[in-house]
């Protein structure tokens, strides 16, 4: 899998050069990042950090990944609306993770008083990486699939020209014409976009429901932007905003300082440090409304690893869909092993295999946003500390997936300028709207690819581990 630089990785001079050139074209693409020191201000910002130079990623398994997109906006969709399937899958997480208990309470709450909500769009990205199987053979694997505040469509949407540009000053121009353009923020305010105008009120605004500290506001600004040049109104609000200000008319409109609010955006709420006892009663009033929620609290208990689990048992994908064989057949060949730790035989088992050869796998929570999951020695010493814990069934274990690491330089501000052995991951971003039960946008749109060196286990960009990146397919 190696791309046509090994020649340049050796000609430090010309590193040297590129590096400068790259970490320009950066700022002015706009591959920018508050800073640490001052997350919620942007008169101080930086360049997001990246890779030097793309990286190889086999076509076949590019295409595979883009091609299962569509399949897996169904498969999510479908699972948001089977109470019976979240609430038998997630029994054993909610008594013992108070979480997702949190967010299945809310989701039987509204379910109870009815549905205002008649339009669902969904905005999720699934993650993959390149196992190396025993014969050397890469075989694409998912990692997981986030549906909720899926990030980096914006910021990744700016990186193809400056690794181009890069390309060039190092003298590969016909390289450089070969990387494909990606633009996930246009195809995520398109989706947005569409849930605007079925919800049916051109006066109404869409709601980006923030964090308070807001380092990768520029991410967010793109698509944003995309939006406000369809002459959508957007505004940001928090939490506490919605619970301050927020309110529902009779038939359960939402209003936010006294404007409609027809879309809400999720870019916060996925942790459990987002919530004290005024943003959950915030999140209840979002879920009551009538507005889009993007995503639906059932869509994102959809996106749970406890469900992620549960798909990989045999026959779960053909019941969830039924008449789908070939959409099941190319969802199961993206699996890497999933096995259960519920209490029980069968999760004993597990967790004696588990705890007997930790290297084989890692330890998953019921948690998004980056570096939670357990490796190694780590995952051995909290497999046997909760062994005979119910707390065992707030976790999932999961095959490690083995990929060839490549050479590169990952750029960061205020960093030397080093080689490192890397390994990428691969994200597509899938966006679909249900209308009713009918389907009425399904597709992908557009992908990233984040690299980070291989003595980090786990993380993401905004965790600060991995780094932008491009794909060079080979």
């Amino acid at each position: 899998m190696a791309a046509p630089w090994e020649d340049v990785l050796r000609d430090r001079p010309a590193i040297r050069e590129a590096a400068a050139v790259a970490v320009d074209a950066a700022l002015l693409e706009g591959v920018l990042m508050r800073t640490e020191g001052q997350p919620n201000a942007s008169d101080v910002v930086n360049f997001a950090p990246f890779t030097l130079l793309p990286s190889a990623v086999p076509s076949a398994l590019f295409e595979q990944a883009y091609a299962v997109q569509q399949d897996f906006n169904m498969l999510v969709d479908a699972i948001s609306q089977n109470k019976e399937f979240l609430e038998h899958t997630l029994a054993s997480t909610i008594k013992v993770d108070d979480f997702t208990a949190r967010l299945f309470r809310i989701h039987t709450q509204v379910l109870e008083e009815g549905l205002a909500q008649s339009v669902f769009l969904g905005i999720n990205r699934s993650d993959y990486m390149f196992d190396c199987g025993v014969d050397g053979t890469p075989a694409l694997k998912q990692i997981e699939i986030n549906t909720i505040a899926a990030s980096f469509g914006g910021l990744t949407s700016r990186t193809v020209a400056v690794h181009g540009q890069v390309l060039k000053v190092l003298g590969k121009p016909q390289e450089a014409s070969r990387l494909l353009p990606n633009n996930p923020s246009r195809g995520l305010a398109l989706g947005i976009a569409k849930a605007w105008e079925l919800y049916g009120s051109p006066s109404a605004v869409v709601m980006f429901l923030v964090e308070e500290v807001q380092r990768n506001i520029f991410d967010q600004r793109c698509v944003e932007n995309e939006l406000w040049n369809r002459n959508i109104r957007v505004i940001r609000k928090r939490f506490r905003d919605v619970f301050e200000k927020g309110s529902l008319d009779e038939a359960r409109r939402l209003y936010m300082d006294g404007q409609e609010v027809a879309v809400v955006y999720y870019r916060e709420g996925y942790v459990p440090s987002n919530y004290d006892q005024q943003n959950w009663e915030a999140r209840l009033l979002l879920e009551r409304s009538r507005a889009v929620k993007c995503p639906d609290i059932a869509t994102q208990l959809a996106g749970t690893k406890k469900v992620q689990q549960e798909l990989s048992r045999p026959g779960t994908l053909e019941r969830l869909l039924p008449g789908h064989a070939e959409a099941v057949a190319r969802i199961r060949a993206t699996f890497a092993g999933l096995y259960s730790l519920d209490t029980g035989a069968e999760g004993d088992r597990v967790a004696a295999m588990a705890i007997a050869d930790p290297d084989r796998f890692v330890l998953k929570p019921q948690r998004e946003g980056g570096g939670n999951n357990l490796y190694g020695e780590e995952l051995r010493q909290v497999l046997e500390k909760i062994r005979d814990s119910p707390e065992r069934n707030s976790y999932i274990l999961m095959d490690k997936i083995k990929p060839r690491p490549a050479r590169n330089y990952l750029l960061r501000a205020h960093s030397p300028l080093q080689v490192s052995e890397c390994i990428s991951e691969l994200g597509i971003f899938g966006v679909y709207i249900r209308r009713g039960s009918e389907l009425v946008l399904n597709e992908a749109a557009g992908h990233l690819l984040r690299t980070k060196a291989v003595e980090h286990a786990d993380g993401g960009v905004a965790a600060g581990v991995a780094v932008l990146d491009t794909p060079f397919l080979v």
